[in-house]
């Protein structure tokens, strides 16, 4: 792979506190894990393929930079070259494979498939998008002020299809039902409320107000010729919609406001008919609901965890039977339709952190394994011509990549190298994989830990848990993190500063069956806090040099949550907890994000117990160990709201041991990279005190 390396950025290797060469991970800076040129580089994320399915476009940075720039290699791998500036790479192929048509400016453009012949289609004063080709390839729908056009590409004609009243929600298009209707889809968010995220590092105070709730999905088809509109489908709650390579059906894939209950409901669009294909329930809150019609025909794929794990089944477009393809204690994070016979998927099946492709036969259910080496793999996209399948894959210790894999061959093929000469040199530690029985003797707990440089055998080593966020996410895996790659640097720093680090994947946690997700229904916090308990215990059990007597936690957003939440119900076990964009009341967090809080705790009119016993904040009046909050103050995610009533909480009741460091200008996501460094030097000089 042919790296891009400047001299300017050569010369900052050797002579900044940055230098990859010259620094040993033992006298690593915090400075230089925050700062750019990132110690890791950038990772290349897929942008797309080419119209010919021949070239991978992606974005990367050759500087190890944030900003990123597109990219192009082959699809067989080659050289990496910058893209060129005028290349079109949001684009949409016919049907016939012979037109192009893409956005440009908010104007409609078709050229033919190798972008030559270029010329408008449709220009105006709105923004015209959601540009669509008719199956013949001979029209193109539209949308402009949230109405459907149509116009004809051979025979010149523009023509407004829907006519909607100026306070309803605007039309998105679904797809053509042969070349005479269109489905369409339209978001209701007129019950939405009002907050506010206040601004302040301006020269006015600006109120920050946005508007949330949970929607309404709306699912129509209309008649191209006539232009009457016929409603299918309206439902409170969050949907997604599709339509059937032979333009016949209709789907929605609907889940109530709770997430607790699924239908899939298909409308016959020739015979006016609608079917309730499936439906699914759970105490917990449903998730990995995907579906998709076959690229020939009406047979419908869905994933679903009925059986307690995310598999594949299948059913007519008309109902009946359904039938399960995949079986086992694990999940399939990923399928794709390659015929109508065959699937590509991905599952967890030999390890829950070693994620794997296979071609799976819907007639005999037999899997043919695509990929050999052990490794995490996500992102996976599928070329036009469904011969090459493109994804990120990482293993211990090394960043990701983007790789390739033809099917038909089954070869996988790595396109990038975009870690900066000298990574490998830094002496990373290999984390111990490893998994902890939980105290039920039934659950096994994804652990990562990482050991002190120098072992104090005479008073032993601190130790340090870190908490990945969302929640629902999974962070313990064959593989450098996605997610939280400075936490990862800053985890191996730690440890050359004496501590142990250790990281649970705690029940809530993604990839490990519906059950340990849904365990902490009606109560977070409690579950996840037993888990990472269990874990310290291993650690206790079989690192001597560990001492548990001396924990530290840290963690954003509901790795926040967790820390605090953990230091102020089990002081016997955590001794000091730094929470970054912490959310400490539930309820707010229900106002503003119902879409994550309602499904787990339900409302806080109904079920103000769960929100109590949930809530840090609860536990504040009797916090007996130090704690450190970091907070943005114009975060709109979890608002600056939560940390003030925390702390107000903690002066009231006369505690002195916390500390509050805010950032003006950060949202929940940090961006400045000096705000990233001061937060998480203050972490480890509050752990350096603490423990």
């Amino acid at each position: 792979m042919k790296k891009f390396y400047p001299l300017f950025l050569i010369l900052l290797f050797v002579c900044s506190d940055v230098s990859f060469a010259q620094t040993p991970l033992d006298t690593l800076s915090l400075k230089s894990i925050f700062h750019e040129p990132y110690i890791p580089g950038t990772r290349p994320s897929f942008s797309t393929f080419s119209a010919d399915n021949k070239t991978v476009y992606f974005n990367w940075n050759e500087e190890a930079r944030a900003r990123t720039e597109l990219f192009m290699t082959g699809v067989k791998g080659g050289d990496v070259e910058k893209a060129p500036e005028d290349v079109i790479s949001r684009f949409t192929l016919s049907p016939n494979g012979k037109k192009v048509v893409y956005q440009e400016r908010g104007d409609i453009l078709l050229a033919d498939a190798n972008f030559e012949n270029e010329r408008v289609v449709v220009a105006s004063k709105s923004y015209d998008g959601n540009a669509t080709f008719s199956p013949d390839s001979k029209q193109l729908a539209f949308v402009a002020n949230g109405d459907v056009w149509v116009t004809g590409l051979e025979t010149p004609f523009i023509k407004q299809i829907t006519n909607k009243k100026a306070s309803d929600p605007g039309y998105g298009i679904v797809g053509w039902a042969g070349t005479d209707k269109l489905v369409l889809s339209q978001r209701d968010n007129s019950a939405y409320k009002e907050y506010y995220f206040p601004e302040y590092v301006g020269e006015y105070v600006d109120d920050g107000r946005t508007r949330r709730g949970v929607p309404t999905g709306i699912l129509s088809v209309v008649d191209v010729d006539g232009g009457k509109v016929k409603e299918l489908f309206k439902a409170h709650g969050y949907s997604g919609y599709g339509i059937s390579a032979d333009g016949k059906f209709a789907v929605s894939n609907w889940l109530d406001a709770d997430m607790k209950n699924r239908k899939i409901e298909t409308y016959d669009l020739e015979n006016d008919t609608s079917y309730v294909v499936f439906e699914d329930s759970t105490k917990g809150w449903i998730y990995g609901a995907s579906l998709d019609f076959a690229g020939e025909g009406s047979r419908l794929m869905f994933r679903s965890e009925r059986d307690g794990w995310n598999h594949i089944y299948t059913v007519a477009a008309t109902g009946g039977e359904i039938t399960q393809h995949t079986f086992g204690e694990y999940d399939v994070p990923f399928a794709e339709w390659l015929n109508k016979n065959e699937l590509l998927i991905a599952t967890s099946e030999f390890d829950r952190g070693d994620v794997q492709l296979f071609k799976l036969n819907l007639s005999t259910n037999k899997k043919s394994q695509l990929t050999k080496a052990e490794g995490h793999r996500r992102g996976f996209r599928l070329s036009g011509d469904h011969k090459f399948v493109v994804y990120s894959k990482t293993f211990f210790n090394e960043p990701a990549e983007l790789y390739s894999l033809e099917i038909g061959k089954a070869k996988e093929v790595r396109l990038t190298d975009s870690t900066p000469d000298g990574f490998e040199d830094m002496g990373w530690q290999k984390e111990d994989y490893v998994k902890v029985n939980s105290r039920d003797g039934e659950t096994p707990l994804s652990t990562s830990i990482l050991k002190p440089a120098e072992i104090d055998e005479a008073n032993g080593n601190p130790v340090v848990v870190f908490v990945h966020g969302a929640g629902s996410l999974q962070n313990v895996f064959m593989g450098w993190s996605f997610s939280y790659w400075r936490e990862y640097m800053f985890n191996q720093y730690l440890t050359k500063k004496g501590y142990y680090v250790i990281e649970v994947d705690y029940r809530h946690s993604t990839g490990y069956g519906r059950k340990f997700r849904e365990d902490v229904t009606g109560w977070m916090g409690k579950y996840e806090t037993e888990d990472i308990e269990d874990g310290l215990a291993y650690l206790a059990d079989n690192y001597p040099g560990a001492d548990t007597s001396r924990v530290g936690i840290y963690g954003g957003s509901y790795g926040g949550f967790m820390a605090l939440y953990a230091v102020g119900t089990a002081p016997e076990h955590f001794d000091a907890a730094a929470g970054l964009r912490s959310v400490t009341n539930w309820e707010n967090y229900y106002h503003t994000n119902p879409g994550y809080t309602q499904p787990r705790l339900g409302t806080p009119e109904k079920d103000s117990a769960n929100y109590a016993r949930s809530s840090p904040l609860t536990y504040a009046d009797s916090l007996q160990k130090p704690v450190l909050l970091l907070h943005g103050l114009i975060d709109n995610n979890v608002g600056f709201q939560d940390a003030v009533q925390y702390i107000e909480r903690l002066i009231q009741t006369g505690n002195e041991d916390f500390d509050l460091m805010i950032y003006p200008s950060e949202r929940h996501s940090f961006r400045d990279p000096d705000a990233w460094y001061d937060e998480y030097r203050r972490i480890y000089e509050f752990f350096e005190e603490t423990l």
